[in-house]
């Protein structure tokens, strides 16, 4: 899967209230072009909008709505009906997205972990064929417009909706009052098309984040894979760290956890790409107690006979197999034997698995 090849684009204000439109929330939208075209190909690029395009960059669009973290396998069903829909329709394929997370606005001690940094989201829209993403800022001016205001305002004067796809849990509006049911009410004033998605499952479990969520945190590689349908990871550039780990003899690659809260915590052994060729290697995620008292989280990955310097370079960390919880040592000796055994364990696990 191609990584993009540096941050994030600011294609747009970064307000969400910037660009809402004035004019009558429900005009009449005429009847889109129908076209036969159900193929579901991957976008070669997506177009990132911080908040809502401006009136000249808004084009028509078939919309799906979610946090989308982690962008799992019951997303990629919803997402590739987008994708269907839009090719049908000669629409743009569209997701729109929330930062922060509405559970971060309301009760921060309550949300829950992040699977996935912006551009890791932002790469699995892509990768599921959507071409534009608008990244809404979750405050409270979005949080108490009413149902009604969030299609009009939002929906259809901000991103010229014409088609709408959202779960069978989807929610919005101030106070949670917006439901499926008052979206096809006002699906013929709107001219928009909507459907409701039911949940996906794998057997009798349903797909979730919270399922992902829960895998990661039992140390459950295997298990995230399959929800997820590819291993855990995580991308990032390289930085800059104390060098620590070369001193101890176990030189790291350093990337920042962008989130209070990640999903991993621990020891893995890992496989990371955008090096070249896949290498091999043992990673920690985690706060550093031994060393560090910031209460910064950052991942180092230890890459097995590797010395090269890749400051500055966009890698991609899968995560394979948990060794172990993070642990403070007393002294940086007792340190460095846990490195030393991680690395031995890691190896032996990355040697008996194909492909890693």
């Amino acid at each position: 899967m191609a990584l993009p090849a540096g941050p994030l684009p600011d294609t747009a204000a970064t307000r969400v209230v910037a660009g809402w439109l004035s004019d009558a929330a429900f005009a009449r939208r005429p009847p889109a072009t129908m076209s036969l075209n159900p193929l579901v190909p991957s976008a070669t690029s997506i177009e990132v909008f911080r908040g809502l395009p401006p009136p000249a960059r808004r084009e028509p669009c078939a919309l799906a709505i979610g946090n989308f973290d982690g962008v799992h396998c019951g997303h990629r069903a919803l997402l590739e009906r987008v994708v269907a829909a839009a090719r049908q329709r000669r629409l743009i394929p569209a997701a729109m997205t929330f930062e922060p997370h509405p559970r971060e606005f309301f009760a921060p001690e309550l949300a829950p972990a992040r699977i996935a940094n912006l551009r890791d989201k932002t790469e699995g829209l892509r990768a599921c064929g959507i071409e534009r993403v608008f990244i809404l800022h979750f405050n409270r001016a979005l949080a108490s417009l009413s149902p009604d205001a969030f299609i009009g305002q939002i929906l259809l004067g901000g991103c010229d909706m014409r088609w709408l796809i959202v779960g069978d849990d989807f929610r919005f509006g101030a106070r949670r009052a917006g439901d499926i049911d008052l979206l096809r009410a006002r699906a013929a004033a709107g001219g928009y098309e909507v459907e409701q998605l039911g949940p996906v499952c794998q057997g009798d479990s349903r797909i979730s984040s919270s399922a992902v969520r829960a895998a990661l945190a039992a140390g459950d590689l295997a298990g995230a894979a399959r929800l997820l349908g590819h291993p855990y990871r995580i991308s990032g550039r390289v930085l800059h760290g104390a060098k620590l780990g070369r001193k101890i003899g176990f030189p790291t690659l350093n990337l920042r956890l962008a989130h209070k809260r990640p999903a991993v915590h621990g020891i893995y052994a890992v496989r990371v790409l955008g090096l070249g060729a896949p290498r091999p290697g043992v990673a920690s995620a985690g706060l550093r107690p031994t060393v560090d008292q910031s209460g910064r989280w950052l991942l180092e990955v230890h890459l097995f006979d590797f010395a090269q310097e890749v400051y500055g370079h966009l890698v991609q960390v899968e995560f394979l197999h948990k060794l172990r919880d993070e642990e403070k040592f007393d002294t940086l000796a007792e340190l460095t034997a846990a490195i030393h055994n991680d690395t031995e364990q890691a190896r032996a696990l990355l040697a008996a698995q194909p492909g890693a």
